[in-house]
């Protein structure tokens, strides 16, 4: 019997497989994606989206239909403690959720729950082609290289009717979460980070109160004690400590507010990790820690109690063909906010790297690089949660424990603990704080390509970093546009040409494009197969899949010559851009985007980033085939094909 051939089976449709499914999906793969759900998630679960995730999503076209939903938005976390007086908590300080050092053009924590955030994928993926089958879980798998271009065969169990169904792939992911029938069926261990556990309650529901920090409908306000509502309610994550607990309180859509309620610790006296509670025992702990204020349910929506402890897979792979992501890898409290958004970075990042593998760009040895790169980033997450989930816990029972956290609304005093932890780790949790360490992809000075050209003097970005957000003119329509947001996430690489004044960098960028369409660059070597027909009207890919070409000048747009461009370049009619609007940022730069990133607004360089818009490497742009050359560097030390031999024959 013939077994059916997939690109990658994906278990689990969560945060991680849904991105993963999705990329692959749109990029052209066959993809087999199960869940042991019968359903999506109703409600509950995850439900904060952070600054970079936001833009994440954007990216994908997936924003305006999530923010539909008209999903809170919190721009402040507000600190509470008990009051000297014992009369119970008071606000002892607030901060931004997102500081402004960050640059960001989302600067606010998105709470909206996990099954919206979920339909919004699933629709898409179906759009692509793919459907996730329901209820399907993985039965058994092994990679026997039977077949050599799909060795990987996969058993898959239809829970409703016991059926088995084998087929054989490329590539199999589990994004199963934290009990990932994959990752114990390979032995990979759980390595704790943290010998303290805890056990959360967490609910969903719709209140009234007159607590300060929950925005309450005009309904709520009316129904119950309205004489003591405040009118200036306020649309605010807390983290409120009193005698008789610590809670999180977190606003969400349609009037709704999460709290989490931490019901025990492995350093209470009678440790249970089965420990559990009802909504009601919740609902009367939260009163309690909320005095002087009052609370009261219209409704509880979604309500969970579950162990916590901070733990990461020593392995997310064994032969980077079998992977893992999201829980199944890394494990850790709900405070931070992070389970959701560390799953679609996981997922961004094995989707574009098996995208260059596939595509034959690749050489396959690079696919170590996404346990690596990952790992490190859980690693890191996994100790700041460690702290912060021990601070939050702590209980500060008088006003002497409490007196530090003065500092933040100005008065004298050393900060507290658990407030500089909250403000030191912002760019982190933001997402913006993600910094992929070097390797083949993030240039260093250890890095293969060794041309002298590489890592342009002054220049404010790094490589592994996030690219840095900017706004120009785009010449085509004379919008005003995000160049980070230009080329949506379709597994190519982007290269930013800012190509300075165009008067001064002429030669410099008729000598770039001459050498671009040598026959060993790597733009001639891996241009598109079907080159001949391809549309005018293509906007991304005029020469080839795996590149996308952006030119900024620095110059008003009335004031260039696109006639002067090169063709090669101008082929990318959508992506010729004026560096000409002001950025705040950079008050007194004439030219914001060149300036903003640490270019000389009259020599210009070249940027490169990765596919998920981390940078790769800053080249300088000068005259005669250095720059090309520099390129053909970089990409050809992952290449699958050597590029840049001497060649004048053009090929594009």
């Amino acid at each position: 019997m013939v077994q059916e051939t997939y690109d990658i089976v994906i278990v689990g449709a969560g945060p991680v497989g849904l991105l993963l499914s999705l990329c692959m999906s749109r990029w052209g793969y066959k993809v087999k994606h199960i869940d042991n759900r019968p359903v999506p998630t109703a409600t509950g679960r995850a439900d904060g989206i952070q600054p970079r995730s936001t833009e994440i999503l954007r990216n994908l076209g997936l924003k305006r239909s999530i923010m539909a939903y008209e999903p809170a938005k919190v721009y402040d976390v507000a600190f509470w403690d008990p009051k000297g007086d014992g009369s119970g908590i008071g606000r002892t300080g607030s901060w931004p959720s997102c500081p402004r050092f960050i640059d960001t053009r989302y600067p606010f924590t998105t709470l909206v729950h996990q099954g919206k955030i979920e339909r919004v994928f699933i629709d898409e993926i179906e759009k692509a082609g793919t459907r996730v089958e329901r209820p399907w879980t993985i039965h058994g798998f092994k990679n026997d290289g039977a077949n050599a271009d799909y060795p990987v065969e996969v058993q898959l169990k239809c829970i409703d009717t016991n059926v088995v169904e084998t087929v054989r792939s490329k590539y199999l992911f589990s994004g199963e979460g934290a009990r990932s029938f994959v990752r114990e069926q390979l032995g990979i261990k759980i390595h704790h980070k943290d010998p303290i556990a805890y056990v959360w309650g967490v609910m969903d529901g719709v209140v009234r109160t007159n607590f300060p920090d929950i925005e309450v409908s005009e309904k709520g306000k009316k129904a119950v004690k309205p004489e003591i509502h405040k009118t200036n309610i306020l649309q605010t994550k807390c983290t409120i400590h009193s005698d008789a607990g610590s809670i999180m309180v977190i606003p969400r859509e349609d009037n709704m507010v999460r709290l989490y309620v931490q019901i025990a610790s492995s350093t209470d006296p009678d440790w249970n990790p089965r420990k559990t509670a009802t909504a009601e025992e919740v609902q009367q702990t939260a009163k309690n820690i909320l005095k002087p204020y009052w609370i009261e349910w219209d409704r509880v929506e979604w309500y969970s109690v579950y162990p916590i402890g901070q733990g990461i897979a020593e392995k997310y792979t064994l032969d980077e063909r079998v992977f893992m992501g999201g829980d199944a890898c890394h494990t850790h409290s709900p405070k931070a906010g992070q389970g959701m958004n560390t799953a679609f970075h996981d997922a961004l990042n094995m989707a574009w790297k098996i995208h260059a593998v596939e595509t034959g760009f690749a050489n396959r040895s690079i696919l170590s690089t996404y346990e690596s790169e990952r790992k490190d980033i859980a690693e890191t997450l996994l100790n700041f949660d460690a702290k912060y989930a021990a601070l939050f816990s702590k209980r500060r029972p008088n006003a002497s424990e409490v007196s530090a956290s003065k500092a933040v609304s100005g008065n004298d005093g050393e900060e507290d603990e658990f407030v500089k932890t909250f403000k030191s780790s912002c760019e982190f949790t933001s997402g913006y704080g993600v910094a992929y360490k070097p390797n083949i992809f993030n240039w260093d000075a250890s890095h293969p390509a060794k041309s002298a050209l590489f890592n342009i003097p002054n220049v404010r970005l790094t490589p592994g970093r996030a690219f840095t957000p900017t706004m120009v003119t785009r010449l085509a329509d004379s919008n005003f546009v995000e160049l980070e947001q230009e080329v949506p996430a379709n597994g190519s690489f982007r290269i930013f040409i800012f190509a300075g004044n165009q008067n001064k960098t002429q030669k410099a960028i008729t000598d770039l494009a001459a050498n671009l369409e040598k026959e060993r660059s790597f733009l001639s070597v891996y241009r598109r197969s079907d080159i001949a027909d391809v549309s005018f009207f293509e906007r991304h890919h005029p020469h080839s899949k795996l590149f996308t070409l952006s030119l900024i000048y620095a110059g008003a747009k009335n004031e260039l010559d696109v006639d002067s461009i090169p063709q090669i370049l101008r082929d990318y009619h959508h992506h010729l851009y004026a560096d000409d609007i002001p950025d705040v940022r950079v008050p007194n730069a004439k030219f914001a985007a060149h300036e903003k990133l640490g270019l000389d607004a009259e020599k210009g360089g070249v940027v490169v980033t990765r596919p998920d818009s981390h940078v790769a490497c800053t080249i300088q742009l000068v005259e005669g085939s250095g720059t090309a050359d520099a390129l053909n560097e970089y990409f050809g030390s992952f290449a699958t094909k050597p590029l840049g031999q001497d060649s004048q024959q053009s090929r594009l």
